[in-house]
């Protein structure tokens, strides 16, 4: 009887750890408000581990000219700060959104920190990447969620998010009913 219990116990606390979709993933926004992604249900999503301080950050100007392109089509880019990958994300999420809208003029969210990979990656990682899948290799990495909340596409950190592959499969997705 005990074992029934703690193995029970067990398929719930991994069910909460893994979500189902990424819109069952509990995340707050940046300024810490508890929400999850249920709100673009529907829509199609770029989601993106962001960092103030990379190689890459310059990235954060073609995520928001894409995001104006396709927002009224129904395309999201949603930001997750990440200071995994050589520290290059230290702030706190105050001086991180500060730094996106006056740096970069972003509107797109932003959500807090998080980390993308290893032990304590968080519940929506753990759903975009799948089980057994490969580590994020560094801050810019990308996925496309389509309007189902399923996985459609991976873009490697380096892939602009204007690269001409990218803004073909959001194309596709967008024109996907």
């Amino acid at each position: 009887m005990k074992l029934t219990a703690l193995l029970a116990s067990l398929m719930l606390t991994a069910s909460v750890l893994t979500a189902a979709s990424v819109y069952d993933a509990p995340v707050k926004d940046i300024k810490g408000k508890e929400t999850s992604l249920k709100a673009f249900s529907g829509k199609v999503i770029l989601v993106v581990n962001v960092a103030s301080k990379c190689g890459l950050t310059g990235q954060y100007k073609a995520l928001e000219a894409t995001y104006g392109k396709y927002k009224d089509k129904g395309l999201v880019v949603a930001g997750f700060p990440c200071n995994q990958f050589g520290k290059q994300e230290p702030g706190t999420n105050e001086e991180i959104l500060s730094f996106c809208s006056t740096k970069y003029n972003v509107t797109f969210p932003m959500f807090d920190k998080l980390e993308v990979n290893g032990p304590n990656r968080h519940p929506l990682y753990k759903t975009l990447i799948g089980e057994g899948g490969k580590d994020i290799g560094w801050n810019f990495g990308k996925f496309l969620v389509g309007r189902d909340g399923k996985v459609i596409a991976r873009f490697e950190p380096r892939t602009a998010p204007d690269a001409p592959e990218v803004i073909k499969a959001i194309e596709t997705a967008l024109a996907a009913k």
